[in-house]
């Protein structure tokens, strides 16, 4: 697990321009705050993909270079994830795209709820290098259901999990049930609220990136 808020930089503004209730109302920079962080873990992720020399002909010689030689899917799930993703895609402008459409359903009596997934559209992952962008990784369990209905789709290579604010809670589900993927965070907060929301946390991205949903 690779958590990027421990060393200072400059992901530290982009988190807390993405907290403060001041400035979350201007959507475009949320967006873009978000988008920023994609491509700033992207960066990171690409530090653990496999490359191979190449010699690249310059206006006056030849120069030795390393390339990447994965295969990379980036996948998100809907609609938060849409910004995060857009970040990765800017970085790997040749990488394939997934999409998960994933809801809570309605709480029950316990505060508890369901995943309804009923969207997946993926190209083969076989052999493939897959990034799934969720902002927010909560409970954990659209994270973990989306990756499964992906990975109907083929066996990747390598799993990276991206996520902006985790909870422990969160980590812990992932951990134990895709105990093969990475996962790389901007930062951990404290803990879970009873109706499953991060906590500082920053609200719901997905409203806060496109408006309230009915």
């Amino acid at each position: 697990m690779h958590i990027l808020n421990t060393e200072n930089s400059i992901a530290n503004v982009y988190l807390a321009e993405l907290r403060d209730k001041t400035i979350q109302n201007d959507r475009m920079r949320f967006r873009t705050n978000i988008e920023r962080l994609g491509m700033l873990m992207a960066y990171e992720i690409s530090k653990k993909f496999h490359y191979e020399k190449k010699s690249i002909t310059t206006p006056l010689a030849n120069a030795s270079v390393f390339i990447p030689t994965d295969d990379i899917v980036v996948a998100t799930i809907l609609r938060a994830g849409m910004p995060f993703m857009q970040g990765f895609l800017k970085v790997f402008d040749n990488a394939e795209a997934a999409f998960v459409g994933a809801a809570r359903s309605k709480y029950k009596a316990d505060n508890s709820f369901d995943i309804n997934l009923d969207y997946v559209a993926c190209p083969s992952l076989t052999g493939k290098t897959l990034i799934i962008c969720d902002p927010m990784l909560a409970s954990g369990k659209s994270l973990v259901e989306g990756c499964n209905a992906l990975m109907e789709h083929g066996m990747p290579a390598q799993v990276h999990l991206a996520c902006v604010i985790a909870s422990p809670e969160g980590i812990n589900h992932v951990q134990n049930n895709l105990p093969d993927a990475t996962l790389w965070i901007a930062a951990v907060d404290d803990s879970l609220n009873e109706h499953s929301y991060i906590i500082p946390g920053l609200g719901d991205a997905g409203d806060l990136s496109f408006g309230e949903k009915l």
